[in-house]
């Protein structure tokens, strides 16, 4: 198993295509083939399943591309150290739930950081690929939260991928809306107060349920919905629809002003935000500034 099959490999999982990483990495799609078949040879497993849209890991292949991605990560500081004489470039990745302070402490990292040459990547996608991004080894750890809905499930999963939950703080759930919403003057409301305007939410894909959900509360039933995948268009439809997102009330002032305020809501429910790790994993330095920023955040 060679440094250059496991590149061809980590190209692959990455594209979801054969051919288009045999384009990305200027070789023929028959010889990509081959050194793929090569590796799955070797290590007695298949790494990948054809699909409709391409190809995809098989759950033995996930978990060798972690590795895989350990091997080259560490191969490239090595190159770039002693054979091309740069300073170390670092890399470091977060796969988050949709969290405004995320995104934030991941500025102060950027910003203590201070080297010239890094690969800093902020993921912010749906709760389920935040596990499977850490499992993988892609993300050097992943933001998300558990609450009495879906803790069990989620802390299943964990343990099936050998993964640990660290709190950070706790949170009680909040209301996000416009400062010009119907409820923008209310000290706290409760879920009945919400029915007659829309409920915003994160997609969450084929894991579409309150297990994975973003929001708490998310099995209530609620007569208008929107659901999207990105972050900036729910602050838009909540200023220009009136709509509501339920989360931890934590959302610095800067990123949108004044216009997006949160508002208590009288629920019994708590939020337990913290990040997952695998096992045989400790924080890096970089992992341990971010955890820090984050901690900041504690209300």
């Amino acid at each position: 198993m060679t440094l250059q099959q496991l590149r061809y490999m980590i190209a692959v999982a990455e594209r979801g295509s054969i051919t288009e990483a045999s384009k990305e990495l200027y070789i023929s799609q028959p010889s990509l083939s081959g050194a793929i078949k090569e590796v799955e040879k070797e290590s007695g497993i298949t790494i990948f399943s054809r699909c409709r849209a391409g190809v995809a890991l098989t759950k033995e292949g996930m978990e060798l591309l972690g590795y895989a991605r350990q091997v080259v990560q560490q191969m490239e500081l090595l190159e770039s150290k002693y054979v091309n004489r740069e300073p170390a470039k670092q890399r470091f990745c977060v796969s988050t739930q949709h969290f405004t302070f995320t995104a934030n402490a991941f500025v102060e990292l950027v910003e203590r950081f201070g080297q010239e040459r890094y690969e800093f990547i902020l993921n912010e996608t749906q709760t389920h690929q935040i596990v499977e991004d850490v499992r993988n080894r892609f993300s050097d750890l992943g933001i998300l939260y558990l609450c009495n809905s879906n803790e069990n499930v989620l802390r299943k999963l964990f343990d099936e991928y050998n993964l640990n939950f660290y709190e950070l703080f706790t949170a009680r759930p909040h209301i996000f809306i416009s400062k010009e919403h119907p409820l923008a003057e209310c000290a706290s409301v409760q879920l009945d107060d919400l029915k007659p305007y829309p409920r915003l939410s994160f997609v969450q894909g084929t894991y579409e349920s309150s297990n994975f959900s973003e929001e708490l509360f998310s099995n209530e039933p609620a007569e208008r919905s929107i659901k999207v995948s990105d972050r900036a268009a729910i602050v838009n439809l909540m200023i220009g629809l009136g709509g509501y997102t339920i989360s931890s009330g934590i959302f610095p002032k800067y990123l949108q002003g004044d216009s997006i305020i949160s508002v208590p809501l009288k629920e019994d429910e708590v939020m337990h935000i913290g990040y997952i790790l695998n096992k045989d994993k400790e924080l890096s330095e970089l992992g341990e500034i971010y955890v820090e920023a984050l901690k900041q955040y504690r209300k």
